[in-house]
């Protein structure tokens, strides 16, 4: 079949790029084919060409700095086709295609609501770590432990119920815990597209809460090579951060590297006491190789990760030691994607694959500190697990059937979990999946409709450990698991600027092996854990709606949720103690979420370097029986100002100044085991310069973070409990270089 297709098709695709506003050529332009990942820019005379190319039909997008973003479909027919673009004025920023949903529209077209962002975007509002970065998304918060350490919340959920995907395929890191990260580092990843609300239908179990869908970076354009190198230092930890990449593209091979280096000491809070053990480090490998011929595209991506991170439990030394102390995580993944497309005159074939080998180790206290301390490389972890993962997802797609655009799949995974330390948090086990969907999207003129239909089945088989009526016994486990779901969906053009969307969804979550097996002390949160091994699923039904005003010089949004979860797991203490540690239990309860998020964008006419930018969001979650649900994220108004200008001398081509201000509200809607949390004020201030100097282009980066060095503590951080603040004033300084 592969040499067949290599050579049934050399088709070509040529055109030019002009102004609406004064019919001249663009040069530069982006003319990209998301569903073949292939694409060029203009030449001078705005004209670009696309060779070797599948016939069928396409989704095509043309896009430039200060014009609408363009977007059709074409029929590509054997030979040459010619396709004229006429670009549209606007202040509003370039529009993206988002890839974690299946069909290859821009964000004004889908029907579900997507979020997306750019990692530079995310960047340059001084991130320290990619969690840190999404909170900048409105209705997306971040589960903390330090710095180090955070996972995502989208309204009000977190854990198991947000699903994490890379490289095309969903991360499997023993995320269960409260004290796990992400595992994933920013250097490589292009963009990230949030999900908000159930997801089940397009991925399966653990999407109940929505996805959380990283891009990585892509290669270089046809026939070009690019590479570049970046640098930033953080003031508040004397953090460094570095990465270079390097990418070359030919006709029909690709092939990209990237490596990143991270280190932090210590955090100081606003009170300017340095959080002890709150420092890091990460090693960071991302490669890849592709290879692209008519109506054949495939692609291989690796990536190492590799992380020592401290677990802060109080304030203890004061220095700017960079290796961890005890406790601490040692933590490896190694995740392998292989994605395969076949283009046929009418339909297309992926097949996804994937393969993720997590190891995670965790070294704890010496219970005689008095006792001589042995080096880190000589200790021996308390817990030491090794996940392996592979999963795969196969999707036949037929785009034209009338109005019709078809996706029918079969998804699932295999999954072993092994423990070789002295402790066992969670059995060794296997787990499996398989789901199968069907899913289709409908367009008329002014609508568009979505909607699909999903059947899971997980299987978890948990062997037996420890000794029968002692600590630690965990009882051997045979659970199946199974759910059908469905999405509807309905986007309208309410008016010509304003846009309209419903969408319903049902969404489930099969227990973690945590919630069902637990029998011990869970060290990286000091409490004695005990599961549940009678746990049922999780459902949920949520209905979204969404309202969207976008003209040339203002954007507004308003989205609505309410979200109905029955058999909600949570756990909560039970008022016994097992040492010093206090006994917490796994239970269920129906559960209700409900908020939304509204905002505006408005750059005035004529000052279209001017940017203002607020947002607002807000959730509660409440159980049954009318307790609040724990972990919910207090209510937060963000408010920037942002002037962009463009080239003022031959050594300044263009840049950025931006201030912020976000307001976070007290938090009284809390658990009965929580406590309120009050409410603060974070200023941030940025600028940025991309400079000319001997002929080679610099970025240059400023931001800085609490610059009033605000004392607080955030609601969702897992060290409120030692009653230990957030980090303090923290300015971010970076360098770019492109070779």
């Amino acid at each position: 079949m592969f040499f067949y297709l290599n050579g049934s098709a050399q088709n070509a695709l040529i055109g030019t790029v002009n102004s609406e506003e004064t019919n001249s050529p663009l040069e530069q332009v982006s003319v990209y084919l998301p569903q073949l990942e292939k694409g060029t820019v203009t030449k001078n005379n705005g004209e670009f060409r696309l060779t070797n190319l599948p016939a069928g039909s396409y989704k095509i997008v043309a896009s430039f700095m200060g014009y609408r973003t363009f977007s059709a479909t074409i029929l590509l027919t054997e030979g040459t086709t010619t396709l004229n673009i006429i670009l549209s004025p606007s202040a509003i920023e370039m529009e993206e295609v988002i890839v974690s949903t299946p069909f290859h529209k821009l964000q004004r077209e889908n029907v579900m609501k997507v979020e997306q962002a750019s990692v530079e975007s995310l960047r340059k509002m001084g991130a320290i770590t990619l969690a840190d970065g999404i909170t900048n998304i409105a209705g997306v918060e971040n589960v903390s432990t330090g710095i180090g350490i955070g996972k995502p919340v989208i309204r009000g959920l977190s854990s198991n119920r947000v699903l994490v995907y890379t490289q095309g395929i969903r991360l499997e890191n023993q995320q269960f815990g409260d004290e796990h990260g992400l595992g994933i580092s920013a250097a490589g990843i292009e963009s990230v597209e949030v999900i908000k609300g159930p997801a089940s239908l397009l991925y399966g179990s653990d999407a109940l809460g929505g996805v959380l869908y990283l891009n990585p970076e892509q290669f270089a354009i046809m026939n070009s090579t690019e590479g570049d190198i970046n640098f930033n230092y953080f003031t508040n930890t004397h953090g460094i951060n570095a990465n270079a990449g390097l990418k070359t593209s030919g006709e029909k091979f690709k092939f990209l590297v990237r490596g990143a280096y991270t280190s932090h000491a210590d955090y100081k809070s606003g009170n300017d006491v340095r959080v002890t053990n709150s420092r890091f480090r990460e090693y960071d490998l991302k490669t890849a190789v592709g290879y692209q011929s008519g109506k054949f595209k495939t692609e291989l991506r690796y990536n190492l990760n590799s992380s020592d991170l401290g677990i802060p439990e109080e304030i203890g030394v004061q220095n700017l030691g960079r290796t961890p102390l005890l406790p601490y995580q040692e933590i490896n993944n190694h995740i392998i994607s292989s994605k395969n497309d076949w283009f046929f005159n009418k339909s297309s074939l992926k097949i996804t694959l994937g393969y993720i080998y997590n190891q995670r180790k965790e070294f704890e206290e010496e219970e005689d500190p008095t006792a001589p301390s042995e080096s880190l490389t000589e200790l021996e972890p308390a817990l030491d697990m090794d996940l392996s993962t592979f999963s795969y997802n196969i999707q036949y797609n037929i785009p034209n059937i009338g109005r019709w655009h078809f996706i029918a799949g079969i998804q699932g995974m295999n999954q072993t979990n092994k423990n070789s330390g002295e402790e066992v948090l969670i059995p060794d086990a296997k787990t499996a999946d398989i789901g199968v969907l069907a899913t289709s999207h409908v367009h008329f003129e002014k609508s568009d409709i979505q909607l699909g239909l999903r059947f899971d089945n997980r299987s978890i088989k948990g062997e037996e450990t420890g000794v029968l009526g002692e600590e630690g016994y965990i009882a051997q486990l045979d659970r199946n698991f199974n759910s059908f779901n469905a999405a509807l969906g309905y986007r309208v053009d309410l008016l010509a600027n304003l846009i309209g969307r419903i969408n319903l969804a049902s969404g489930f979550r099969a227990p973690n092996l945590a919630e069902l097996t637990s029998n011990g002390v869970h060290e990286g949160t000091n409490r004695f854990e005990i599961g549940n091994p009678n746990l049922n699923n999780e459902n949920n039904f949520q209905t979204d709606i969404a309202l969207e005003y976008n003209s040339k010089h203002i954007e507004v949004f308003a989205n609505g949720f309410y979200n109905v979860i029955s058999d909600y797991i949570f756990i909560e203490p039970n008022g016994e103690f097992v040492g010093p540690n206090p006994v917490y239990n796994y239970i269920q309860q129906d559960a209700n979420l409900y908020g939304g998020e509204i905002g505006f964008h408005f750059h005035p006419h004529p000052l279209d370097w001017l940017h203002i930018q607020s947002s607002f969001e807000s959730v509660t979650g409440r159980l049954d029986n009318d307790d609040y649900l724990p972990l919910i994220p207090a209510n937060k108004l963000s408010n920037t100002l942002r002037i962009e200008f463009g080239t003022r001398k031959k050594w300044l081509t263009n840049g950025y100044t931006f201030v912020t201000l976000n307001s976070i509200f007290d938090q009284n809607k809390v658990a009965t085991f929580e406590t309120p949390t009050e409410g603060y004020n974070l200023l941030n201030l940025g600028l940025g310069l991309n400079l000319k100097l001997f002929k080679q282009d610099i970025g240059l980066e400023v931001t800085a973070v609490n610059i009033l060095n605000e004392d607080y503590i955030s609601h969702l951080s897992r060290l409120k409990v030692d009653d230990i603040s957030n980090i303090g004033r923290n300015i971010r300084m970076g360098l770019s270089i492109p070779l």
